[in-house]
């Protein structure tokens, strides 16, 4: 045994007409000769004009940056960690697995999740792709990792082929049942890493005048074709030490909009601040109606 083959993903589908994309030199075409331009930083854009709902979708260049800094300190560490121990455990780690980080923001999370795959004793092949709607935010992914496949895409319409897919994660992101359907193969896993009631409520009372609940998406848990099969919740404290570090943090968040100028005020004159990290993971097996005996 030796460590797990990292291979290219071979499963891309043309965002127009959904064939096979086949790789060129420097540049993916389908059979009716859609062309799609490999970047020098070896990303692929395969979100089309008709896909975008604005023209600069997703997370400014901004907000990239100060989420790269932020996550490179490391205080998100648990929830890497615990993110990579969950998909580990629901793979056969003996067979060929295709991973898709289904807004994978500056790539932090999937690049945690190829270093834990390579601890593991496997003759196996394993595939990455990281996608995400907003430009700066793969260019800055495709520079930690060189071993996934970088896409701009909608994870609405996810440029690849039927069935393709074995894992699925989406980390505080913008998920998509029925887009993630035809992707997936029967039994295959769906995670989602969601922030608890308590995430960052230290910094919701400061920034906003009637603190709001975080919104967990998925209450009921009841999504047609989706079995929720385990939960697990993680919670710590993590200590922010400076007013660089409190900054970047709610520069990354939807919370930035949402802040009253008082509670932005008040944060911009803080040098520490101490925070409660709670996240549900939640685990769905993906059983298509039509396929359940």
């Amino acid at each position: 045994m030796h460590a797990m083959n990292i291979v290219p993903a071979q499963n891309l589908a043309c965002p127009i007409d959904k064939l096979e994309l086949l790789k060129e030199q420097r540049h993916y075409q389908c059979a009716n000769g859609h062309s799609f331009d490999i970047a020098k930083q070896g990303y692929v854009n395969l979100l089309p004009v008709q896909h975008k709902k604005s023209k600069n979708p997703g997370d400014s260049k901004a907000m990239v940056q100060a989420r790269t800094r932020f996550l490179d300190t490391g205080f998100y560490k648990p929830i890497a960690d615990l993110l990579s121990d969950i998909i580990f455990q629901q793979l056969d780690n003996d067979k060929d697995n295709c991973i898709f980080d289904a807004g994978c923001g500056e790539g932090y999370y999937l690049q945690h999740v190829i270093n834990a795959a390579q601890a593991i004793n496997s003759e196996s092949h394993l595939s990455f792709i990281g996608m995400d709607i907003s430009k700066p935010a793969v260019l800055a992914a495709s520079k930690r990792s060189q071993q996934a496949s970088w896409i701009v895409g909608t994870n609405s319409q996810p440029p690849f082929l039927d069935e393709s897919i074995d894992l699925i994660f989406c980390v505080f992101g913008f998920h998509s049942f029925d887009g993630f359907k035809k992707i997936l193969k029967p039994k295959s896993r769906l995670i989602l890493v969601e922030p608890g009631e308590k995430h960052l409520q230290e910094l919701r009372e400061i920034i906003y005048a009637a603190p709001p609940g975080e919104k967990t998406e998925s209450k009921s848990n009841d999504h047609n074709d989706y079995t929720l099969i385990d939960t697990k919740t993680l919670e710590f404290k993590i200590q922010l030490t400076n007013n660089s570090q409190i900054l970047d943090l709610l520069n990354m968040t939807p919370h930035l909009y949402r802040a009253n100028s008082e509670g932005k005020t008040s944060i911009e004159s803080m040098d520490s601040l101490s925070l409660t990290t709670d996240i549900m993971f939640k685990v769905f097996e993906y059983n298509p109606v039509n396929n359940r005996s």
